[in-house]
């Protein structure tokens, strides 16, 4: 699958989610991904539910920065994202508390 796919097929798990289940969550996510298929997409979350989108957000509470293969797995359910934090394989920058809500996101 590409990052494109991906994010596209999160997109659509993101819009099954009442808007309850992400209240939590709420904020802007910016996902830069390298390596190959590199892209830059972003989760707006607000109280009506979870948007994905293409490109650089204007004002991003916190910038989840992989590879795309690690992004993939990680949208997959087969890599953790805090046991990829703590390894190395995600870097956090902004919000941590946002970042913690990851899980919630991609599951």
């Amino acid at each position: 699958m590409s990052s494109q796919e991906v994010f596209a097929e999160l997109g659509q798990r993101l819009a099954q989610k009442p808007a309850s289940a992400l209240a939590s969550a709420q904020g802007v996510y910016q996902f830069s991904l390298n390596g190959n298929d590199a892209a830059e997409y972003y989760i707006a979350v607000t109280g009506e539910g979870a948007t994905v989108h293409e490109g650089k957000a204007d004002a991003a509470g916190v910038t989840i920065s992989m590879t795309a293969d690690n992004f993939k797995e990680l949208a997959a359910g087969r890599l953790n994202p805090m046991s990829a934090f703590m390894g190395g394989k995600l870097t956090v920058t902004g919000d941590m508390s946002m970042a913690l809500k990851l899980q919630t996101l991609i599951s």
